[in-house]
């Protein structure tokens, strides 16, 4: 298997409320998608949001709801440490739960945790060891 990630699909219990916050609050362009589920192109990546009942059929799971820590979070790197508090002021001010606000990290950034209408949680970060390119993408120094 190739070392990638091509699609990362998150279960909500209201598709328009979801389609309303990551539209409207962080301001994302919707691509094509088929009814009943919203597809974000992320350069590289995309972003499914898909309603829990209809993701559980697919999965043949039943569905639940989001455990308080449910082993992941999702991230989203910037250049700046601005930039990572003006997406805070923007997600707070349009009601989103603040989990971490931001702060000096040990690893040498600057990041914070919100969490979206369903409970997932997202990670704003500068990483000063990380360029991020004009597309968007993270460029890591590779060893060897």
């Amino acid at each position: 298997m190739e070392q990638r990630l091509s699609l990362v699909t998150l279960g909500v219990e209201d598709l328009q409320r979801a389609v309303a916050f990551y539209e409207g609050v962080l301001g994302w362009k919707i691509a094509a998608s088929p009814p009943g589920v919203v597809f974000f192109d992320l350069n590289g990546v995309i972003l499914a949001l898909w309603p829990h009942r209809d993701l559980a059929q697919d999965m043949n799971a039943a569905p639940g709801t989001t455990p308080a820590y449910p082993g992941y979070s999702l991230a989203h790197n910037v250049g700046s440490i601005e930039e990572v508090d003006a997406i805070f002021a923007t997600v707070k001010r349009h009601g989103a739960k603040i989990d971490k606000p931001p702060a000096k990290t040990s690893w040498g950034g600057y990041s914070g945790y919100f969490s979206d209408p369903d409970g997932h949680r997202w990670e704003i970060a500068h990483n000063p060891h990380w360029t991020i390119l004009k597309d968007g993408r993270i460029w890591m120094k590779r060893d060897g």
